[in-house]
């Protein structure tokens, strides 16, 4: 009877924990959707007259196009269908002042809904946690997405077709205001007008008519007020395909624009458009049905979605929040791979796409069609579970180390990050990598200082080396530059090595050693992230950019002092990141890893070559100073250090990947890898 007492206590102060946990965390996303909301408020109302709500100016203002007399298509300011124009008009009687900050808090007000709706929508069964943290979570991401910020800037109206079609879809009773709404929707964005066809496939035809109805209707109202504008629009820009500027630009994210940009002109890219066009929304559509048919309404509602970006003949960045809503569908069968299509869709939607890919020839393919890729993905590859899958709701469970007895009792602070031992997905790790280095390069220039400021610290460095009689930079760089060969050679690896031997390091982990790949690369993202706080706090010239000390640049040539930039290099990167060393930073991070995992003592005294060697690059290219380098291994100490506080010890035996049990043994010993159906860190 006490055992049974003490048991319903400890489940109660556990439910508790979890509620009040929850709690925190809901309250933390609902003020941080607030912050993003202010955020976009503030950016949106200080920008410069001509740039805030600039294509609401134009079409509004005391020159747009709604003003004048003449035909709304007259310049390439207006791209939307007379009926979009129509309602826009009242909108030239409001103050120019009061009609860009009612817009602006309008158009938040209609993402705090579109988020709500989108939250209650999820497919059953939802857990409570989900259902409590959906909507902030839903909010942040729409005030952070491309989409919604681009509409923000620009004074755009896309949002309020998406928000139509999930009232209608959601949110209304009965089935002809459900059309309504969402033919409205597609007299304001006319590929809406694909809605139609998934609802009635899905047995609500009555909704389907209504929307076709609603739809006739509106065009007719307009046709009515604004004929000939009706006329250009419907019949000789068919659809409004001929309209807007540059439609072959990097902006334009459909199968038409990417055509364009390919190359293709004229008769022969019509085909290929109408034909790609057509094979698309007959796979999407009938993935859609299928989706809904199985109870995951919001899915099919976000691939048809993103049907209607791809075969529309512009789809505008602010017009590409369906693609946003596929972030719902469940992938993958193991737990390990479940986060791996909504992390890639949130990075998509969220970041521009040089910063998920290099600018490099064969990349600007991808780069420039991100976001139609992502709508193509989830419009036609992306293999979506269904509600009926055993995997649906209990993905295989991952498999963790076991836990390490630790030094001290309060280590790991946080007990639930568990190093997974399955290998994570390969995809996801580049996207990563990708995007942490990008934000890191951004970070870096950000952080730049003033001249003055990095020589005066410059200096300081100096006179500590000397205190220390460690100034041995002057010396090493002379003996660099009367050697031919050695200035060759410290130049090439300098250059050279610097990315090629952390990359090949966490190549190799990764392909051999899943679990430590982790430990090691949460080491050295740690350690990045700390030496961008000393880039920001202690820009620092270094050697080869100190007046009068007679250092010599070895690797960029003689610097031009009278020049406050130092010439090109400081207009694409921040020469004052100097404190500390990431050269020699990451090239001690490689020699940790080596010699902590590799079996052989050859190899361990070989992973040492490469910190030795990039020290003397360093400093014999008087691009460092000696200190830099003894910063650079702090970042990387305190980079393992943190590991070891955060998730605890790691295991000091390497395991190899292992095959993940159907159901985790109850019976195991403490010895055993810890199962549980979690995602991996």
């Amino acid at each position: 009877m006490a055992n049974a007492e003490q048991n319903g206590l400890r489940s109660a102060l556990g439910a508790a924990g979890l509620g009040s946990r929850t709690g925190a965390a809901r309250a933390g996303l609902w003020m941080l959707a607030a912050v993003l909301a202010v955020r976009q408020i503030v950016v949106v109302l200080r920008s410069p007259k001509g740039e805030r709500l600039a294509e609401l100016e134009t079409w509004v203002g005391p020159d747009g196009v709604l003003r004048v007399t003449g035909s709304l298509y007259d310049t390439d300011s207006f791209a939307g269908t007379p009926f979009a124009g129509l309602g826009l008009k009242p909108l030239t009687r409001a103050a120019e002042q009061a009609l860009g900050v009612g817009w602006t808090f309008g158009t938040l007000l209609l993402v705090a809904v579109l988020g709500l709706v989108a939250a209650r929508a999820l497919p059953t069964p939802v857990a409570r946690r989900t259902s409590l943290l959906a909507a902030p979570v839903a909010i942040c991401l729409l005030m952070l997405s491309l989409p919604v910020r681009n509409a923000l800037h620009l004074g755009q109206t896309s949002i309020i077709p998406v928000l139509l079609v999930l009232l209608g879809c959601f949110a209304v009773r009965g089935e002809r205001a459900s059309g309504v709404l969402i033919g409205v929707g597609a007299a304001l964005q006319p590929t809406v007008l694909l809605f139609a066809p998934l609802l009635w496939f899905t047995g609500r035809r009555r909704a389907a008519l209504s929307t076709a109805a609603t739809f006739a209707a509106c065009t007719a109202l307009a046709w009515a007020a604004l004929p000939q504008d009706s006329w250009t629009y419907w019949v000789r820009q068919l659809a409004g395909t001929g309209l807007g500027a540059n439609p072959d630009s990097v902006a334009n994210q459909s199968l038409h624009g990417a055509l364009l940009r390919f190359g293709l002109q004229g008769p022969l890219e019509i085909g290929v458009f109408l034909t790609l066009a057509a094979a698309v929304a007959a796979v999407g559509l009938r993935r859609a049905v299928r989706y809904a048919h199985d109870g995951q309404l919001l899915l099919a509602v976000a691939v048809t979605g993103c049907v209607a970006v791809a075969i529309s003949p512009t789809a505008w960045q602010h017009q590409l929040l369906w693609v946003l809503l596929a972030v719902v569908g469940r992938v993958g069968k193991r737990a390990s791979d479940r986060l791996v299509w909504p992390i890639a869709i949130v990075i998509v939607m969220t970041l521009p796409a040089k910063m998920m890919l290099p600018n490099m020839g064969f990349a600007h393919p991808v780069r420039d069609n991100a976001l139609l890729l992502a709508a193509l993905a989830a419009a036609c590859v992306v293999p979506f579970l269904p509600r009926t899958s055993p995997y649906f709701q209990t993905p295989e469970p991952t498999a963790y180390e076991a836990p390490v007895p630790a030094r001290w009792t309060w280590v790991p602070l946080v007990p639930f990050w568990r190093r997974a031992l399955s290998r994570p997905n390969l995809l996801l790790e580049l996207l990563l990598i990708r995007v942490g280095y990008s934000i890191y390069q951004q970070t870096r220039i950000l952080a730049a200082g003033s001249r003055a400021t990095a020589e005066e610290h410059g200096s300081q460095v100096y006179a500590i080396e000397q205190a220390l009689f460690l100034d041995v930079e002057h010396w090493f760089n002379r003996v660099v530059v009367d050697t031919p060969w050695l200035e060759s050679f410290l130049n090439f690896y300098y250059t050279s090595f610097h990315f090629v031997v952390p990359l090949t390091v966490l190549g190799i982990l990764y392909a051999r050693r899943p679990g430590d790949f982790r430990w090691a690369r949460s080491a050295l993202g740690f350690a990045t992230v700390l030496a961008l706080l000393g880039f920001w706090l202690y820009p620092l010239a270094p050697p080869r950019l100190m007046p009068d000390l007679g250092f010599v640049d070895t690797v960029h040539g003689v610097q031009d002092f009278s020049q406050p930039d130092y010439g090109t290099l400081t207009g694409v990167t921040n020469q004052y990141a100097a404190m500390p060393s990431l050269h020699f930073g990451w090239s001690l991070w490689c020699g940790v890893a080596i010699v902590v995992l590799a079996p052989k003592l050859w190899m361990k005294l070989f992973g040492l070559l490469h910190p030795t060697l990039t020290l003397l690059a360093i400093v014999g290219t008087a691009n460092h100073w000696v200190l830099d380098a003894v910063g650079g291994a702090a970042v990387v100490g305190a980079g393992f250090g943190l590991v070891y506080l955060l998730s605890g010890p790691r295991a000091k035996k390497s395991v190899q990947e292992p095959r993940v049990p159907d159901q985790p043994d109850a019976s195991a010993s403490p010895s055993t890898p810890a199962v549980a159906n979690r995602t991996s860190t």
